[in-house]
């Protein structure tokens, strides 16, 4: 699948930066990663650290898919509001998906001191601000919850969002937890990293067939070897689904837009990342370079062709309603490109095992947390194969 279009930005900005062989001979490792994106580069992070002998592989070009697309922002708000989310899967598995998010910020920010990567990683705010005066209930609703669990929270009236932020809107959450990156330059600079300690990287090295043994899987790539492996570990995202027997996502369309640089963007638009009520809705922040990114417009993914044919549209979309929410902000568009995403049933990843794959693993953050369920893996798949106790394991189970 085309999981992205036209070159993204972060392609665009990092060039190519570090080169991976294909397959050329056969080989042997305690743990297999399947996936090269941000996904896959913190998860094999977390196996060479644990002291496993570690391959990853992908039929790309290293963190050239939904990777290279994404706007990297890292919110532990889920798609789905916390009280909302309470009342559909319950309060502990609610609350402990909404902290387990805010924590894995600050697990991504021990990532990124440990490989001394350059992504700029930034620590910020979030705004959650009302689109419509009809959701302006529902915001005051989730701001309580917020706050009753614990969140760093505070309620913006109005004239406050105007002075503060030059927002037009009738209420907002702001959230002190929040950080922004550039994920695509994070992931290689994992995998540089961790190749220095053992790991073995190969790209443009696809799967073609897989059998499953006792204690052992044996995988044949379309270079014409072979990996034999203990467990693998699925990074694949929202291609995943394509081998899936059941249907667990469904895929949809989003688009994004990122200025020119501006030299006299605020403080507070700098230091924020904002995204409102609508539906589909609106997100946005600053670069570390002083670029606005914008995106949304999200709707039902049919092909890639299609997908791709409303990207003028889309542009055009994303600006007028850009200047409707900040019209004393001034944006003059850079690079527009889509990407492909899945939104679950409660907006909660799968991570786990799966009763179809013998010895298999999957880390697969689904919706607007991507990156964030990601760091969540990394801890939750070691403890799956140390064969150690984590709750989370119950609520982003297969088959729930």
């Amino acid at each position: 699948m085309n999981v992205r279009s036209n070159e993204p930005f972060w392609l665009v900005q990092n060039g190519l930066l570090h080169n991976y062989p294909s397959l050329h001979q056969d080989i042997h490792c305690d743990v297999l990663i399947v996936g090269s994106g941000i996904t896959g580069s913190l998860m094999a992070h977390a196996c060479i650290k644990e002291g496993y002998q570690t391959a990853l592989i992908d039929k790309r070009e290293i963190a050239n898919g939904s990777t290279s697309a994404t706007t990297s922002m890292l919110q532990y708000e889920l798609d789905t509001p916390l009280h909302k989310l309470i009342d559909q899967i319950g309060e502990a598995a609610a609350v402990a998906s909404y902290k387990s998010c805010r924590e894995a910020i600050y697990k991504i920010q021990e990532v990124v001191n440990e490989v001394k990567s350059c992504c700029g990683f930034e620590l910020k705010k979030s705004l959650y601000f009302c689109a419509q005066s009809k959701d302006l209930k529902d915001l005051k609703k989730e701001y309580e919850t917020r706050k009753q669990y614990g969140f760093d929270v505070q309620w913006l009236e109005e004239d406050q969002l105007k002075a503060q932020y030059g927002i037009v809107s009738q209420g907002a959450i702001l959230s002190a937890d929040g950080a922004s990156i550039d994920a695509f330059k994070l992931a290689h600079d994992i995998l540089y990293y961790n190749v220095q300690k053992g790991l073995q990287v190969f790209d443009k090295t696809e799967s073609i067939k897989i059998t499953y043994q006792k204690d052992k899987i044996f995988l044949k790539t379309q270079t014409g070897h072979a990996i034999t492996t203990s467990k693998i570990i699925y990074c694949t995202g929202y291609e995943t689904q394509h081998f899936l027997p059941e249907k667990i996502v469904k895929l949809k369309s989003t688009y994004a837009c990122i200025s020119e640089v501006q030299h006299t963007l605020s403080p507070a638009l700098k230091d924020t990342l904002f995204w409102n009520t609508g539906k589909p809705y609106l997100y946005l922040r600053a670069t570390d370079e002083g670029r606005i990114l914008i995106g949304g417009e999200d709707e039902d993914f049919k092909n890639a062709n299609k997908r791709d044919l409303l990207l003028d549209r889309k542009e055009y979309k994303l600006k007028k309603t850009f200047q409707e929410v900040m019209p004393h902000t001034v944006y003059h568009a850079d690079f527009m490109w889509a990407g492909t995403f899945g939104e679950t049933k409660d907006s909660l990843p799968y991570i786990g095992e799966h009763t179809k794959f013998p010895n298999s693993y999957f880390v697969l953050g689904f919706g607007g947390n991507g990156i964030t369920f990601s760091a969540i893996g990394m801890t939750l798949i070691i403890d799956l194969i140390n064969k150690q106790t984590n709750p989370l394991s119950h609520f982003f189970r297969f088959g729930r």
